[in-house]
C-alpha cells in the first residue's frame, strides 16, 4: 500500500514538473507546417507532398465519402489521379492544439486548379480539415485530411 501511494505521488510530482505548452508557438509550428506542405506541392508535386506529410496510419476522405487508409495507400491513390499538372493552394483559417501539444487541427479554404484536355484550368474550391499529430522526431504529420 505504501509503495502504491509513493508511486502515485511520484507520478503526480513528475506530471506537475512538465513545462507548460506554449500554445502560440505550437499554433505557429502548425501554420508553418501547413505552408511548407503547400510549398512542397508546388516544388515536388502533389503526390510526393501528400506522401511526405502523411503519418503511417493517415486517412484521407475523397470522392463519394471514400476513405483511403494508410500512407502507402494515399501515395497510390494520388499516383492514379493524374495530378502532376494540378495546382493546389490553401491557408488555415483556424488552428487549435491539444492541451499536451501532441495533436492539432486546422481548417480553411482550398483551391485546386486542374488542367483539362485543352490545358485550361478547372477550379474546385472548398473547405479542408486536417488533423495533425506530433511525431517522435518532433515533426508534424497529418493523420486525417
Amino acid at each position: 500500500m505504501k509503495t502504491t501511494i509513493l508511486g502515485i505521488l511520484f507520478i503526480l510530482f513528475i506530471s506537475a514538473c512538465q513545462p507548460p505548452i506554449d500554445v502560440a508557438q505550437v499554433k505557429k509550428d502548425i501554420f508553418n507546417t501547413e505552408k511548407d506542405f503547400e510549398k512542397m506541392t508546388h516544388e515536388k508535386g502533389i503526390v510526393e507532398a501528400f506522401y511526405f506529410y502523411a503519418a503511417d496510419s493517415a486517412v484521407i476522405k475523397r470522392g463519394n465519402d471514400s476513405l483511403i487508409i494508410g500512407k502507402e495507400s494515399i501515395h497510390h491513390y494520388y499516383m492514379e489521379q493524374g495530378v502532376e499538372k494540378a495546382i493546389v493552394t490553401w491557408t488555415p483559417d483556424f488552428i487549435d492544439v491539444s492541451q499536451d501539444g501532441s495533436m492539432a487541427y486546422t481548417y480553411g479554404k482550398y483551391l485546386w486548379k486542374i488542367p483539362d484536355s485543352d490545358s485550361t484550368f478547372i477550379e474546385y474550391k472548398g473547405v479542408f480539415h486536417t488533423v495533425w499529430k506530433k511525431q517522435a522526431d518532433g515533426s508534424w504529420k497529418y493523420v486525417w485530411d
